[in-house]
């Protein structure tokens, strides 16, 4: 099967990273293809110009968006891996959103009804917070964050969510929470 990880975190030494490679080791003795998009390596450009929403409304998109299109529509499986950071995606994350998953490529409206268009990909997301699960139900957090990028982007786009993985008070997690959610990451995929 063909992976494209899609990761944002700027700290190559942080939880999410040890998830990525963790993920890639797993995927790779599992004899899968396996790409990797780390973001902040990458210094992808996050900012959605003039030009991008023009290009966009004509079926062109800038060179850095074609090949990030080019690796989307490769892989049979996407999977996110990034923090929530201020209820959110971190902002170059969201960027990628904006500026790849652009319409023509990601979505369309046909007879004004909305149709995602990467069909028949899996998709999961791996995000880490600092607040607990707990907080999180209590404000209503939980199913927000659900319903704005799983409903909001992914599903949206056509992707099926198969795992949306929300490991808690990452910021000092304990090294049993480490092994256990690394555990529980190998055992999806």
């Amino acid at each position: 099967m063909k992976h494209l990880i899609i990761y944002s975190h700027p700290n190559p030494n942080s939880l999410n990273s040890h998830f990525k490679n963790t993920l890639v080791e797993h995927l790779e003795q599992g004899k899968h293809e396996v790409i990797v998009r780390d973001l902040y390596q990458l210094n992808f450009n996050p900012i959605l110009s003039l030009e991008d929403m023009a290009g966009q409304r004509n079926g062109l998109v800038a060179e850095d968006v074609k090949q990030e299109q080019d690796f989307i529509t490769w892989a049979d499986c996407i999977t996110f891996i990034h923090p929530i950071w201020w209820t959110g995606l971190p902002a170059i994350m969201k960027g990628y959103i904006d500026r790849v998953f652009s319409y023509g490529f990601a979505y369309r409206y046909d007879q004004g009804i909305q149709k995602g268009l990467l069909v028949g990909k899996k998709a999961f997301i791996i995000n880490t917070h600092g607040k607990s699960k707990s907080e999180y139900e209590a404000i209503g957090m939980d199913k927000a964050l659900l319903l704005t990028s799983d409903k909001g982007i992914y599903l949206y786009s056509g992707l099926e969510v198969e795992e949306h993985f929300f490991f808690d008070k990452a910021d000092r997690p304990l090294p049993e929470s480490i092994e256990n959610w690394t555990i529980e990451i190998k055992k999806s995929f």
